[in-house]
């Protein structure tokens, strides 16, 4: 669908895009998250068309931006951050307004209504709508002209909860139908919507893959829960005797004699079968175990080296 050549942006003798390469593939939704200044926008505004970049190519269904930016640009709809609205317009003849502009037919708004769910509000100034609505809005301008790639930038910043559920269930229909590159501050909306998860760092990818996999990037692939039936001294003695397990905490207990535990695994070991025969052979019970689960949030701090938080 998307493909990013060796992309580089310099602004004098600052580098902003170092040499990056990447694709966004049909029918997927592809995250893309990164600290401040990474140059996670840079990447967006050169995709859209709103700058050039230094060197590189982007195409998207081998329809290269400088070849043919005209053609290029009518397989996009685009949400920036702040939403392009005319505040004095209803819905329905802001999204004529947007026909116009891109040369569409206008009875594909009724359908556009639909699919965001903004049918009842359709006649309502934009002004007096709520955020959210007005966001719904904003995607709605996007999906003018059935574009078949949606870039969507920060698409539930600024929203309560429930407007960010209902914004995140809309992106999640539109992903049947479309392509979708998103970027979000809320790391939990990435992980929650998106396939797979692109993270930049000073310019340069740092890490690409799905959430799941990009789990075992960061120390936790060895960190396992563990609910264990037993006195507390005697789990303890048996955890320590084992020569695979580095440390243990307990994490407290529960009234029906049970104590939960993280532990550590000596790196490269795999030590569920014999925690599981030295517990059972001394008469006790693991009544829960799993992976100790890495966040997203854990994964960006880790490979990126900030706090929550981005451009």
């Amino acid at each position: 669908m998307i493909e990013i050549k060796n992309l580089t942006k310099k602004y004098g003798s600052k580098t902003v895009l170092d040499d990056i390469s990447f694709t966004v593939r049909s029918g997927e939704i592809l995250g893309f998250l990164g600290p401040n200044g990474a140059g996670k926008s840079t990447t967006m505004n050169i995709i859209t068309g709103y700058i050039s970049s230094t060197s590189g190519s982007v195409s998207i269904d081998g329809i290269d931006i400088m070849d043919n930016p005209k053609e290029y640009k009518s397989k996009i709809g685009y949400l920036p951050e702040l939403p392009p609205l005319y505040m004095d317009m209803t819905v329905m003849e802001y999204l004529e307004f947007v026909c116009g502009i891109k040369s569409a037919d206008s009875s594909c708004i009724p359908e556009i209504l639909k699919e965001v769910r903004i049918e009842d509000v359709s006649h309502r100034l934009i002004k007096n709508l709520s955020k959210g609505y007005r966001q719904r809005v904003g995607i709605a301008q996007a999906l003018v002209g059935d574009p078949e790639l949606l870039i969507l930038d920060e698409p539930t910043v600024g929203l309560d909860p429930m407007q960010i559920i209902d914004i995140r269930n809309v992106i999640s229909q539109l992903g049947k139908k479309k392509t979708l590159f998103i970027s979000s501050h809320i790391l939990s909306e990435i992980s929650a919507v998106c396939d797979r998860v692109l993270i930049i760092n000073k310019g340069k990818i740092v890490a690409e893959d799905t959430p799941d996999n990009l789990s075992a990037l960061v120390s936790g692939k060895n960190k396992y829960i563990a609910r264990i039936e037993g006195t507390k001294e005697d789990i303890e003695k048996l955890l320590s005797e084992m020569k695979d397990i580095d440390r243990f905490e307990c994490r407290g207990s529960d009234e029906e004699g049970s104590f939960d535990y993280i532990i550590y695994a000596r790196k490269g070991s795999d030590i569920r079968k014999a925690l599981f025969n030295t517990i059972a052979a001394n008469g006790m019970a693991i009544l829960m175990f799993k992976s100790f689960d890495v966040s997203l949030e854990d994964i960006f701090i880790t490979l990126t080296g900030s706090e929550k938080g981005e451009e």
